[in-house]
C-alpha cells in the first residue's frame, strides 16, 4: 500500500459516511475505513520502539478502527477521531499484553501502573526521582510488591538485540557478556582444539583465548589488542570459522 496516497477525509464528510454506514451502505463504511487508515499509521508510530512488526500493528490497529466505525454512536456530541483513537491504542494495548512471552497477572500490572502514577505525582511534588519506599508508602503498599510490580513490566531485550553497528557489522547484547560461571580451562588440553587453534593466525589465536579461555568481552579484548570491537567480532567469527573447518 502507498500511504501517500490514503484519502484523508473531512469531518463533514466522515460525518455523512458514519450516516451511511449505520443505514448499513456497506461501500460507504469501506470508504469510512480506508479514509482513516492515515489514523492507524500515527498511532502505530507510538510503538516503533517495541520491535515489534509494524505491520501486524496496523493490521490490529485497523480491526481496532473497524470496531470504532461500527460503535460510534452518532448522537454524541464528539469527533470520530476522538472516539477511534482510544479504540485503536487499546486493541494494540490488548494484542500486545496477550502476545507477550511472559504472562503478568492483572493485579500485579495494576499495581505497576499505580506506581507508575504515584512516581509522576512524587517528582511534580519534589521536583526530583523519589525512592521506592516513597512510592510504596503513597500507595500504602510494601516496598517489595511495589519494586516487584516494576520489574514485572519492564520488557526483556533479546540477547541478540543490536547494540551497536559499526560500519555494517552488527554487535549483539550477547557480545557484551562474559560467562565467569562456566570456564571449563581444560577444553584447551583437548588436542582437535589445539590443532585448531595452531592453523589460526596470532591475532585470531589470540582473540579466541582472551574470549573463550579467560572469558573476556569483545569490547575488553579491543581495548586490550588496540583494535575496534567490530574487528574483534570479525575475527572473531573467522577464526572459529576456521576451526571448525579443521575439526
Amino acid at each position: 500500500m502507498n500511504t501517500s496516497h490514503l484519502k484523508v477525509l473531512t469531518d463533514e464528510e466522515k460525518r455523512d459516511l458514519l450516516q451511511k454506514t449505520k443505514a448499513g451502505d456497506e461501500k460507504a463504511r469501506g470508504e469510512l475505513i480506508y479514509g482513516n487508515l492515515r489514523l492507524v499509521l500515527s498511532i502505530i508510530q507510538r510503538f516503533s520502539g517495541r520491535r515489534e512488526n509494524m505491520d501486524d500493528l496496523f493490521q490490529v490497529g485497523c480491526i481496532g478502527l473497524v470496531k470504532a466505525v461500527d460503535n460510534f454512536n452518532l448522537d454524541l456530541d464528539v469527533k470520530f477521531s476522538t472516539y477511534a483513537v482510544p479504540m485503536i491504542i487499546g486493541e494494540i494495548r490488548r494484542y500486545l499484553r496477550d502476545n507477550n512471552a511472559i504472562r503478568i497477572s492483572r493485579s500485579v500490572r495494576d499495581l505497576a501502573y499505580r506506581s507508575l502514577q504515584a512516581r509522576e505525582e512524587l517528582i511534580a511534588i519534589k521536583e526530583g526521582e523519589p525512592t521506592v519506599e516513597e512510592i510504596a508508602q503513597r500507595l500504602g503498599e510494601k516496598k517489595e510488591a511495589v519494586l516487584h510490580a516494576m520489574d514485572a513490566i519492564v520488557e526483556p531485550i533479546s540477547l541478540y538485540e543490536p547494540v551497536y553497528n559499526d560500519n555494517g557489522d552488527a554487535l549483539y547484547l550477547m557480545d557484551q557478556l562474559s560467562d565467569t560461571s562456566s570456564g571449563d580451562e581444560g577444553w584447551l588440553e583437548n588436542i582437535v582444539l589445539k590443532e585448531a587453534l595452531n592453523q589460526l593466525s596470532e591475532r585470531e589465536r589470540k582473540i579466541i583465548q582472551l574470549r573463550f579461555y579467560r572469558n573476556k568481552t569483545q569490547m575488553e579484548i579491543a581495548s586490550e589488542i588496540g583494535i575496534s570491537q567490530a574487528q574483534v567480532s570479525r575475527l572473531e567469527k573467522a577464526a572459529l570459522e576456521k576451526m571448525r573447518k579443521q575439526m
